[in-house]
């Protein structure tokens, strides 16, 4: 098993219930693709510290993945770039001790 952690910016100028809708979608996508989801930590809107796509602010989705291989991998991150409401994204692969010790793989014996 491998752990992965990804970070979704969405669009600040989104409502808050197209934002939660557009966070079901990547969460959706995530399992479609073969990751199964751990943890879903929604931080909501938050103020960027610097400007980016002269924007503002964002909605923030943190989302702990598991899976067999990296095979989702490309096509997560293919739909993410594709997102018009995406603003920014960061996917990788936990080492195994930063994963065994959030819990999201036994540990290695």
């Amino acid at each position: 098993m491998r752990a992965y952690e990804l970070m979704v910016i969405f669009d600040g100028d989104l409502d808050d219930s197209n934002a939660a809708q557009a966070s079901n979608r990547v969460s959706a996508s995530a399992e479609e693709f073969g990751a199964s989801i751990e943890k879903n930590d929604w931080w909501g809107r938050r103020k960027f510290a610097y400007e980016i796509d002269h924007k503002v602010e964002g909605y923030y989705l943190v989302l702990e993945l598991i899976s067999e291989n990296g095979s989702f991998i490309n096509d997560l991150d293919r739909a993410l770039r594709l997102a018009d409401d995406v603003v920014r994204h960061k996917l990788l692969r936990l080492p195994d001790h930063e994963a065994e010790k959030r819990g999201l793989i036994g540990t290695a014996s």
